[in-house]
């Protein structure tokens, strides 16, 4: 079962997150690339610190991982999986900050840019600070999910940052305690206390002042400012058009059909093309934008042959795919990858600027 978002703002869940779940399936034996293949993932794309997926699949992937995995505590798991870098630049903001309450003011403000759909809210009673975690829609199955690894996640980050677990650290967390967690218990570092008005990280206002074994003044100030401007794209890019071109992004097999997609995002073929053009954009465009995108990482990270290349694109042969960069930007892969190939001095060709 999927969570609906058709009528929904969806920005999307960082990739990376997906590509670390999917680690962590092989390792308890569930065959990940064969799941990731039939939700239409690409395997090789997760590992993009970049790439969102939508959270359509996102959820269907997390549905069938607890099922196949018979692991309703995937969450949990996950959560000391999260090392601070692999957040982005919110990571090394949180990372450079001078004390804890300043890296939970950081995770408060820019939350959104890894877990859109969760918000913290903050207050002070009987000695402790509430970070109070809350979800703006129902996201079925993976709602717990990311609750469970965002939570959990900030137990062992925490000590991460500080070096120690942080003395008085509690997690409240709503409803009854599953029967699985008792699995998990004994090896958390700080009480966990269910049947709970809330879900909160309370910490004593006492330990907000502790240092981070990381603080760096300038590097905290210009991952701030690259936070600032992830979330004003991030919320510019909340379109129909963006959530298509996040499906086409990381699908498999590439590139994905129309029907494919409209299925994925919950809309009919008609519906996809209409709201498309309502944003004045088209499936095809948006498809030949990614084939552009890869197309120039694959003519300069790799050694990959033209034939390779349109393979990987989705082309029946070399032919079409040096046609169609052609069309695009004015080159030949060949000379696009020998400009490429070149020392930064040198000025690119016009014609290699030219967009799709």
């Amino acid at each position: 079962m999927r969570a609906s978002t058709s009528n929904a703002q969806d920005l999307g869940m960082p990739a990376i997150y997906l590509h670390l779940l999917a680690d962590l399936l092989n390792r308890i034996g569930v065959d990940e690339k064969a799941l990731l293949l039939r939700v239409g993932l690409d395997p090789l794309r997760l590992n993009s610190p970049d790439l969102r997926v939508s959270q359509a699949q996102a959820s269907e992937f997390v549905t069938r991982a607890i099922i196949e995995s018979g692991e309703p505590g995937l969450g949990i798991m996950l959560a000391r999986e999260l090392k601070m870098p692999l957040h982005g630049a919110l990571g090394t903001a949180i990372m450079s900050s001078r004390t804890l309450e300043q890296a939970l003011e950081l995770m408060t403000r820019y939350l959104t840019l890894r877990a859109p759909n969760l918000h913290v809210s903050t207050r002070q009673s009987s000695g402790n600070a509430a970070y109070s975690v809350t979800c703006d829609q129902d996201l079925g199955p993976l709602q717990g999910f990311i609750m469970d690894a965002m939570l959990f996640g900030c137990i062992f980050m925490g000590a991460q940052l500080t070096g120690s677990t942080v003395p008085g650290f509690r997690l409240l967390r709503r409803g009854p305690e599953p029967a699985f967690f008792h699995r998990f218990r004994p090896n958390l570092p700080v009480p966990v206390e269910y049947g709970a008005m809330e879900d909160a990280l309370l910490i004593p206002v006492s330990q907000l002042g502790m240092p981070i074994r990381f603080s760096d003044d300038q590097l905290a100030e210009s991952s701030r400012v690259q936070c600032e401007e992830a979330l004003r794209q991030l919320t510019e890019d909340a379109g129909f058009a963006c959530r298509v071109r996040r499906v086409i992004e990381t699908s498999y097999p590439f590139p994905p059909k129309l029907a494919r997609v409209a299925a994925t995002l919950f809309v009919s073929e008609r519906t996809l093309k209409r709201r498309l053009q309502e944003e004045s954009a088209s499936f095809q465009n948006l498809v030949d934008e990614v084939r552009l995108e890869r197309a120039k990482a694959l003519l300069t990270t790799t050694s990959m042959n033209l034939s390779q290349i349109a393979d990987a694109l989705g082309y029946a042969d070399a032919a079409n795919y040096t046609r169609a960069f052609k069309r695009w930007t004015g080159s030949s892969p060949s000379r696009y990858r020998n400009w490429a190939r070149q020392p930064k001095t040198q000025t690119a060709p016009t014609t290699i600027a030219a967009s799709v």
